[in-house]
């Protein structure tokens, strides 16, 4: 026998009574000398499901193997080709394939074990004598290749180590190689078996910036999807010496070791992803022990002195990400409950802090609102009152301990710790607010002659103004001590958080115009004064971070939103803010872009409503007459063209947690708002919008998710898909499309998701089999019976495009539904667009699955009159479709020909035959040619 190539399984004997078996696996043969690998592999399935004899099933796992293969899924060629081996362990081909998978697999030594038995088997065959001498060639190749690395590894830790190479340049090229070699499963594992780890901590040793960071960097590569070396290198290095390196001054080599103890806790959370075997999985020990000792650690380096304010962010930064449920439907909070137990008073500790004071933690500008959202976070993923119960009594043991005996500096202490609360679980802040003497102590450090008193107490007051229990005490009490302030401080810190404060009050109507609190004109007053110091550079970007937070509550007020909006300068100023290193201006920047967009959510209030509301004396709001759409629309032009686009790419870029959900829900309202014009829509891609967008449809809150996808869809409806989602980007867009397609999306959102999949599924085969690998062609079905007209032309445009692949055609062909009778059905519905997009569909299937012909006139009574009106139809390309439905018809059966030939059909056609000269003469032209081959009709004297 002589084997050559992967080649075609050949057709076996049949046992008695499994006709069907061998009939399918005989289609299955023929299918994949036609190439149709898949169709192949689904025969072969069907063929085992009828139980098939042990011998068939050995030749049927075995051909299916020979589809895998071809398919290049190496994985389920070497299962398919094992089961063959376990029903026959002779099978010479069986052993062959498995041998072809698993030299693919990069196994070769299993591989090699398979090819010698083959040879063994059959020694004269010369394909496994050829096999057998290749992968012979390629394990020498290897064996040479790990030694040369060997050496290579043990020359660039000789390198890096060498006190006496003065070469920055060499020792430079080999951190570099290392780092890469080290990106590699193989390289890892060289470099982890050359006593690499230990080798690295040498490095470590050094001090050195840039031998440290290739050693981080390099451990990346080790740990990266590998549990068992994770756990071998925190046991080499100490945990402890790991999440130190976090605390050092320099900031590349903090945030590698962030990035590193990063990838240690997603390796020891989710183990190998790469499906390692064998001696990797041996040495692996509890989980979720070294993730606790890896979060203990981090706890303690909070509140450790010495400790970098960048090791401090970074350290709250890994907490957020690895702590919290991913999701609420994961049952198991236990981690967040210890950490709570463990570590809440360190996180208070930290949120408590204040900036550059004397005899305190080092802290940035961005710690306390990491704290906050770290303590939010926290607070989210408590499941019952028992475990909030204990979280608030935490916090107020822990500010009652520091307001009582620690003097001046204590009290200060408590209330930065409120404000911190405030700014996070909002519940735990207004508990804290009501402690006896918190709120009359932020009363009294206004007045204080001291800045940085008045400062934690304006904060905590600016605050406290926002919430519900306290916002009529203070409204009450603070808004006569905040103007004051503002008019007799000469500290410009102590006056922008007063004028601040009085923002944040005086926007309490929101948007309703008739709820303002102040004097007609102040607001612009507040906000002239917050442009201002905005625009000055020369203040700290933490000072005028405040100038924002006041413009996002003056933006409420239309006349404020019209005057910044022309503020050039100012629009500058907030968007160079926005890309610096004060990370929490984000959420402020986000909600004046959204107030001056209008794209929050507002509802036009019934007429009726209104009437019986004045009837009952009630509070209507109203809308300012500024924000009426044309407003609106022209703020969103001035905006663009002073490059908000750019401006929120990159804040959707930054990986600060200060990057909520709900910061993220802010930026997707205002990426919606500024599509909503067709013509604005090239801008928003030129500058950077498509991609930006993409992170912000997977990642949020469910409103976030939406508004981001719905202004994908209206980006993919009207620009070419493949420029503004080019190279593998296009693909990501089709999850969140599919996603407004489900019933909590409003008509708009489905219809607009239509569209831009039908824009999708007519580019390629690829992306259809991602529009179906998303499960959304029984959405799409559903919505072809919706009673709005434009979303059912809409699913049945998009159906059509997507019936250009296999499977949907195989719905289509399958027995016993209706859906070859909603496209004749629709093809002769008034509608001519819905009419358009149905023949369209019609035509294509019927040429495409020529069985589907002879059912058309199954499907209604009413067939041939909704042809007949096709080739009837005035507009051209409507009788073209109809016309080629009757073709594929007439072509798929001399039966159906003569149904057609014996109608109006004949006469309709031969009109349109000798018309002028178009698509639609020769289509009806072929039509009867093809009457004439069946001898149904008789040509005319000319011979036509």
């Amino acid at each position: 026998m002589t084997v050559s190539g992967p080649r075609t399984p050949e057709p076996q004997p049949a046992a008695p009574g499994a006709s069907s078996v061998e009939q399918l696996r005989k289609e299955g043969n023929e299918l994949f000398k036609c190439g149709d690998y898949q169709g192949a592999l689904t025969a072969y399935t069907q063929a085992l499901d009828l139980g098939a004899t042990p011998q068939d099933q050995a030749i049927l796992h075995r051909n299916r193997a020979a589809c895998h293969l071809k398919l290049e899924d190496y994985d389920k060629a070497e299962t398919e080709a094992s089961k063959a081996i376990e029903k026959d362990g002779g099978d010479v081909k069986a052993l062959y394939r498995r041998s072809q998978a698993l030299e693919k697999l990069g196994r070769l030594d299993q591989a090699l074990l398979d090819l010698q038995r083959c040879v063994s088997l059959e020694p004269k065959n010369k394909v496994f004598q050829e096999a057998l001498r290749n992968i012979g060639g390629q394990i020498q190749e290897k064996v040479r290749y790990m030694s040369s690395t060997d050496a290579k590894v043990e020359q660039m830790f000789q390198i890096l180590l060498d006190p006496q190479e003065k070469g920055t340049e060499k020792k430079q090229k080999a951190s570099q190689n290392l780092v890469v070699l080290a990106r590699e499963d193989a390289g890892a594992e060289k470099i982890f078996r050359s006593n690499g780890v230990q080798l690295l901590q040498r490095l470590l040793d050094t001090g050195e910036s840039d031998l440290m960071l290739a050693a981080l960097r390099t451990l990346v590569g080790i740990c990266s999807e590998h549990q068992s070396r994770t756990v071998a290198t925190l046991s080499v290095l100490g945990t402890r010496r790991v999440v130190s390196i976090l605390g050092v001054e320099n900031q590349a080599v903090s945030l590698a070791a962030c990035h590193l103890l990063h990838v240690m806790f997603d390796a020891l959370k989710e183990g190998v992803k790469k499906g390692f075997r064998g001696k990797e999985g041996a040495i692996i020990v509890d989980p979720a022990r070294e993730l606790k000792v890896l979060i203990s650690n981090l706890l303690e380096l909070l509140t450790e002195v010495g400790v970098s304010g960048q090791g401090r962010d970074n350290a709250l930064t890994l907490l957020i990400k690895v702590v919290p449920r991913k999701s609420p439907k994961d049952p198991n909070n236990s981690l967040a409950l210890w950490v709570i137990d463990q570590g809440l008073k360190k996180i208070l500790e930290v949120g408590g802090s204040v900036q550059d004071a004397p005899g305190e933690l080092t802290v940035t500008a961005n710690s306390r609102m990491s704290a906050s959202i770290l303590l939010s976070k926290l607070f989210d993923d408590l499941k019952c009152d028992a475990e909030r119960e204990n979280f608030h009594r935490l916090c107020e043991n822990y500010i009652k301990s520091w307001f009582e005996g620690h003097g001046l500096a204590g009290k200060l202490r408590a209330i930065q710790t409120v404000s911190c609360l405030l700014q996070g679980p909002c519940d735990a802040g207004n508990r804290a607010l009501e402690l006896s003497g918190v709120m009359e102590s932020v009363i009294a450090l206004c007045a204080s002659e001291q800045e940085e008193e008045q400062l934690v107490a304006v904060e905590a007051l600016i605050h406290a103004a926002g919430k519900a229990k306290r916002a009529s005490f203070i409204t009450a009490n603070g808004v006569s001590l905040l103007k004051d302030l503002y008019k007799r401080s000469e500290k410009d810190s102590i006056r922008i958080r007063a004028l601040v404060g009085l923002c944040k009050l005086g926007s309490a109507g929101g948007t309703d115009f008739s709820m303002k609190q102040f004097a007609e004109g102040s607001t612009l007053k507040l906000a002239k004064q917050c442009r201002k110091w905005l625009c000055n550079d020369q203040i700290d970007a933490g000072t005028r971070r405040w100038a924002v937070e006041g413009l996002a509550y003056l933006t409420f007020d239309a006349d404020v939103k019209e005057e910044f909006v022309e503020d050039e300068a100012a629009l500058k100023a907030l968007f160079q803010l926005s890309r610096s290193e004060e990370r929490s201006v984000l959420f402020a920047v986000a909600s004046a872009l959204v107030n001056c967009t209008n794209s929050y959510d507002y509802e036009e209030p019934d007429p009726k409503m209104v009437e019986l509301a004045k009837y009952a004396k009630q509070h209507v709001p109203e809308q300012h007459p500024k924000d009426k759409p044309s407003f609106v629309r022209a703020r969103v032009k001035k905006l663009l063209a002073a490059g908000v686009v750019s401006a929120l790419a990159c804040m959707v870029k930054t990986e600060s947690p200060v990057l909520t959900s709900s910061c993220r829900e802010l930026l997707s309202r205002v990426f919606l708002a500024l599509v909503e014009e067709a013509e604005d829509r090239g801008t928003v891609v030129a500058q950077g919008g498509g991609k930006a967008l993409l992170p912000l449809a997977l990642e949020g809150t469910d409103v976030g998710q939406t508004k981001a996808a719905q202004a994908l869809a209206k980006l993919t409806i009207t620009s070419n898909p493949e420029m503004t989602f080019p190279g593998e980007r296009v693909y990501e867009v089709v999850r969140p499309l599919v996603s407004l397609l489900h019933l909590h999306c409003s008509g708009l959102q489905n219809f607009e998701a239509l569209m831009a999949l039908t824009n999708l599924a007519g580019i390629s085969e690829r992306l259809r089999q991602k529009i179906l690998k998303e499960k959304a062609v029984p959405m799409i079905e559903g919505y072809m019976f919706e009673e709005h007209e434009m979303i059912r032309r809409a699913a049945t445009e998009c159906m059509c495009n997507l019936a250009m692949s296999k499977e949907v055609q195989d719905l289509f062909e399958a027995e016993g539904n209706d859906r070859l009778k909603l496209l004749v059905l629709y093809s002769g519905e008034d509608d001519e667009l819905l009419q358009r997009a149905a023949a369209g569909g019609l035509a294509m299937l019927t040429s495409m699955r020529p069985s589907l012909c002879s059912r058309i006139p199954q499907v209604t009574t009413h067939w041939l009159e909704i042809l007949q009106a096709l080739l009837l139809n005035p507009n051209q390309e409507l009788q073209h479709r109809g016309a080629v439905v009757v073709l594929n018809m007439v072509e798929a059966s001399r039966e159906i020909a003569s149904t057609l030939m014996e109608s109006e059909v004949l006469e309709i056609l031969s009109v349109l035959a000798k018309g002028k000269e178009s698509p639609v003469t020769r289509v009806a032209a072929a039509c009867l040619g093809k009457a004439v081959d069946y001898g149904l009709i008789k040509p005319n004297q000319d011979g036509e």
